[in-house]
């Protein structure tokens, strides 16, 4: 019986561990979501989880060459999320009761007129290549949802300098990936909304000359929907 050498055994196992992040591609991708708005009871201490309810993450790995093409995570910054921002801010901070009111109350005018989601991407391409703001950039990124609409960003920002509060509350930002703040707009030209209400889920797609890859939020009214990578 032939057996292997240890680079091809450390192979095998790198292709072993591509094949499972592909499957884990395709399974579902976090908990469901609400978009509804109003009121909420959120403490500071709950930030963590509420965080991790609206952020999605994903590889993109090209076989056999175990090529990690793109890794993103990404946070969608819904109603949801930002009540718990300002809870967890006005706690760290020491806000009064007005002052904590003023930031809630500005931080959720924001989300009545575009769909803001923090991004934070690497791969085995050269950083500017994957720089989102450049028109020749090797990805484009679009909101989707299942009913059909698919939107392009109106505004990409690239965070070069994140901020102390940034990292502390985004823990998974770092020197090794680059960071964007992405808006698509809430309304099409046509005044119909880019989600549609009776969507049962939404996505962020990635698409580019090497390859599709999706980050998906699952909506509560609905039966969740495997999240597709290709």
């Amino acid at each position: 019986m032939r057996t292997l050498s240890p680079r091809a055994w450390a192979r095998a196992g790198l292709l072993l561990l591509a094949a499972v992040a592909a499957l884990a591609g395709c399974a579902h991708g976090g908990p469901a979501v609400s978009l509804a708005e109003g009121p909420r009871a959120y403490t500071g201490s709950e930030y963590g989880q509420v965080m991790d309810r609206w952020t999605r993450s994903h590889s993109l790995v090209r076989l056999p060459t175990v090529d990690d093409r793109l890794t993103v995570t990404s946070t969608y910054e819904s109603w949801d999320f930002r009540w718990s921002y300002a809870m967890r801010y006005a706690r760290d901070y020491r806000l009064s009761a007005a002052e904590r009111q003023a930031l809630l109350d500005a931080s959720l005018l924001e989300t009545q007129s575009a769909h803001r989601f923090q991004i934070a991407l690497y791969g085995n391409l050269p950083p500017r290549m994957t720089d989102l703001t450049r028109p020749n950039a090797a990805w484009v990124v679009r909101l989707i949802d299942d009913r059909g609409n698919e939107t392009a960003p109106v505004r990409v920002e690239q965070v070069l300098r994140p901020t102390a509060i940034d990292k502390a509350y985004f823990p998974y930002l770092s020197v090794w990936r680059q960071i964007f703040r992405v808006d698509f707009p809430r309304k099409k030209a046509d005044g119909s909304p880019t989600i549609a209400p009776d969507a049962r889920w939404f996505a962020l797609q990635f698409s580019g000359a090497y390859g599709q890859d999706q980050l998906t939020w699952d909506l509560e009214t609905a039966a969740p929907r495997p999240q597709a990578s290709r």
